[in-house]
């Protein structure tokens, strides 16, 4: 039997007990999702719409294709995919998140957890996520879970922030999104709990499994033809074939 492997140890600052941790995780996206997609312009300083249809386009998404962007959360890598294909459906366990992406969007939505999905084997020809691996509680489960999706020859697509090698580039990164974005996003929107999930934010990049471990883990679930782009040093892409 495969051990498990969570993305990031217990950040019990934050909930005290690991078993609290998919309740903390999912009420803090519930409750920030009104102002999300204003806190991710404020991280990417506006260029993410552009680099997702980069990413989608690099991993071979084509009109037609049937796509499952998992912890879609306000739709943002599925809105960028419908540029290329009509066929989406989105699912993520945030109930808050679905709620504020739905009226961007013109495409079904499902709530549900990336390590339980209520969806058919063999469904889809390409999955998504983006920049949430690292909020799954098992990267085994979770990767076992897309394999069985995906109908044969489907490609997964992870989009993620990975921490910077050098020191000078870690500490400018931590600076914009532990220090900048939350003080930011807080005076905006008046809400202690965007600053919290951007502390929380930070601290699952930096407490991140490495991207060997990843890509292992990937090549355990039994996907092929596994390999990671990286954009600027930081911006991640693992993508995967199921043969």
């Amino acid at each position: 039997m495969t051990e498990t492997l969570p993305p990031n140890p217990p950040l019990l600052q934050y909930y005290g007990d690991p078993a609290k941790r998919e309740r903390f995780v999912r009420d803090i996206f519930d409750d920030t999702a009104p102002w999300y997609d204003a806190i991710s312009g404020l991280m990417s300083f506006g260029s993410e719409g552009r680099y997702r249809r980069q990413a989608l386009a690099r991993a071979g998404l084509k009109d037609g294709m049937r796509l499952l962007d998992l912890a879609t959360g306000t739709g943002a890598v599925a809105r960028a995919a419908s540029t290329m294909t009509s066929r989406i459906v989105g699912a993520d366990a945030s109930i808050g998140m679905l709620l504020a992406g739905r009226a961007k969007q013109r495409f079904p939505l499902v709530l549900a957890q990336g390590e339980r999905l209520p969806l058919r084997n063999e469904s889809f020809d390409m999955l998504t996520t983006g920049y949430a691996l690292r909020h799954f509680a098992d990267l085994h489960t979770l990767f076992s879970e897309c394999r069985r999706v995906l109908r044969p020859g489907g490609r997964l697509l992870l989009l993620e922030i990975t921490r910077p090698r050098s020191a000078f580039a870690r500490a400018a990164l931590r600076l914009h999104m532990d220090r900048i974005v939350p003080l930011l996003v807080r005076l905006r929107s008046r809400s202690r709990d965007t600053a919290r999930l951007m502390h929380y934010y930070w601290d699952t990049i930096e407490a991140c499994v490495p991207p060997e471990s990843i890509l292992g883990a990937l090549q355990q679930s039994g996907f092929a033809d596994v390999t990671r782009h990286v954009e600027l040093g930081i911006f991640s892409e693992y993508s995967a074939l199921k043969s």
